[in-house]
């Protein structure tokens, strides 16, 4: 899966270059890219995960089967649609390309948030290398799977609207990823809403936040080689636990920022003081465990010389 979306990002990437089409001020090999993108890292980090498990292998191969197919079929209809000039998303048009993908998308949005969701409750029972990056992977997992579930706030969200497609030809779409204001001309590449709230910003951090947390854990066990403090597991785990700590904070606020129709480049004073909430708890966290690191490994004082002590009678 992860090699057919690579291929897919570079097919988009000649597109982006070479096609003027547009659907909504973006082109229309944006989406397919970013998607490319995105299953291509979630695919690597599963496809790097499961042969690490030692229970239910053939259980986790079948996750791990499902979570391919659906995510090529899913993007597969991303693409067609965008080799079309119409939209994937959100689109109402009763022709049978459409309808046909439609049911297949809708259905494939809840099989991939299932497989996630199980491999990481059957994750939960098992370990994957060290306490940090079991940690991680069990978290990363989890934000994942809630990362899915807003994709279906995303799809319930918005007035049934009329757009045009690449070529002028108007489309019902029925939903929307922004909240309080229409998509389309967002930021750059991401396409989030500069104007309003955008339920993709907590989508996307949710969804990669495995990568962000291994890659933790990973630079944790590297790192120890030179540092001292660091070669005890324990602190390595507490300092990922930490890690985990701030990813779910990033994205509960998220969340909450774009429900509350708030773009994300323009954080109001709670959103601020939110995240200088977090910023704080987390330097606070990550003091107290490199200070009781430093603790443990610093060496024992010597004894004091003096008079021996008297012999017990």
């Amino acid at each position: 899966m992860s090699v057919l979306m690579t291929v897919l990002v570079a097919v988009a990437a000649v597109g982006l270059v070479v096609d003027d089409r547009t659907l909504l001020a973006e082109s229309v090999w944006a989406k397919p890219f970013k998607f490319g993108v995105s299953f291509a890292i979630h695919g690597l980090t599963l496809a790097a995960l499961l042969p690490m498990l030692t229970r239910a292998r053939r259980t986790m191969w079948w996750l791990g089967t499902a979570f391919a197919a659906t995510g090529v079929v899913d993007v597969g209809f991303i693409a067609l649609a965008a080799a079309r000039g119409t939209y994937s998303h959100f689109n109402q048009d009763t022709d049978p390309v459409n309808a046909i993908g439609q049911q297949i998308f809708s259905s494939g949005v809840v099989g991939l948030f299932g497989v996630s969701l199980v491999i990481a409750v059957m994750l939960l029972f098992q370990r994957v290398g060290d306490v940090a990056l079991t940690r991680a992977l069990r978290a990363g997992l989890l934000l994942a799977a809630a990362g899915m579930v807003v994709a279906f706030g995303i799809a319930g969200s918005g007035a049934a609207r009329t757009v045009p497609d690449a070529y002028g030809r108007p489309v019902t779409l029925a939903g929307a990823h922004g909240v309080g204001t229409p998509d389309g001309g967002g930021m750059p590449l991401t396409n989030w809403s500069v104007t309003g709230g955008d339920l993709r910003v907590p989508h996307f951090v949710g969804l990669h936040a495995t990568q962000v947390l291994v890659l933790v854990a990973v630079t944790l066990g590297f790192v120890a080689a030179r540092v001292v403090r660091l070669r005890d597991a324990r602190v390595r785990a507490r300092l990922t636990g930490v890690a985990v700590l701030g990813v779910t904070g990033v994205f509960a606020i998220t969340t909450w920022q774009a429900l509350r129709g708030q773009s994300l480049i323009h954080p109001d004073g709670p959103t601020w003081a939110a995240l200088g909430l977090l910023a704080a708890t987390t330097g606070l966290l990550t003091s107290v465990v490199v200070a009781d690191a430093r603790r443990r490994a610093a060496p024992p004082e010597p004894a004091v010389v003096g008079r021996p002590p008297s012999p017990a009678r």
